[in-house]
């Protein structure tokens, strides 16, 4: 029954998110099932398939890829319906969804440890290279410049200014690609995080030794 389900939901979210240009496709999604799979083998916590399905449907509700909150919310709540799980099943998942993003650092607090799990598996795949390449997509996508000196880094904002304010693919990691590893969860994330973190790092030293002209 279980592995009927992952596949019906897999088929769904390939549907969904086949045309996505903002990093957020079905490669994305499938990358954060499989990190999140691994660190609960790693951590030895949490349940597996809980786990798969609510990072399977991470992003079918998000704002950003519909046209309202409610409109991607109605999406996950239609599609839930169409499977066979319990009403505390399905109210975990959502829960899970509901509370993992970002929001420009003023995410909800995490009552469970799939929830904790999910949200490091997909924080994961927001650095290293991968990251750097699903940064520029999204900026790109988004109308940003890669590099606006003139604009300053921006701290302590509100979510409408997280997601609308006026910034550069630059300046994201330093809003908020640069700070995840200090806010993963669980330590299989962690030891995971290290090396992608010095990829960044190591990328934005070559990036403004370019953009100066002294490479």
């Amino acid at each position: 029954m279980e592995k009927q389900i992952i596949k019906t939901t897999e088929d769904f979210v390939k549907n969904q998110l086949r045309s996505d240009a903002t990093g957020h496709d079905w490669y994305h999604v499938d990358r954060v099932r499989k990190n999140a799979l691994l660190i609960c083998k790693e951590e030895q916590a949490g349940d597996p398939f809980i786990i798969e399905m609510a990072a399977l449907l991470h992003d079918i509700p998000d704002e950003k890829l519909n046209e309202s909150l409610e409109a991607g919310e109605r999406k996950l709540e239609d599609f839930l319906h169409t499977i066979s799980l319990g009403e505390n099943e399905k109210n975990h998942i959502k829960n899970i969804i509901a509370t993992i993003s970002y929001k420009g650092g003023r995410g909800s607090e995490l009552i469970s440890i799939e929830a904790k799990i999910v949200q490091d598996a997909d924080r994961l795949d927001a650095i290293g290279a991968i990251g750097i390449a699903r940064a520029f997509a999204y900026g790109g996508k988004k109308g940003q410049p890669i590099y606006e000196p003139s604009l300053t880094i921006r701290e302590n904002m509100s979510l409408a200014e997280y997601r609308n304010g006026k910034s550069s693919s630059i300046n994201h990691f330093y809003e908020k690609l640069l700070k995840l590893r200090d806010l993963l969860n669980t330590d299989a994330a962690r030891n995971l995080a290290e090396k992608r973190h010095r990829v960044m790092e190591n990328f934005l030293e070559q990036f403004y030794q370019e953009w100066n002209g002294q490479a």
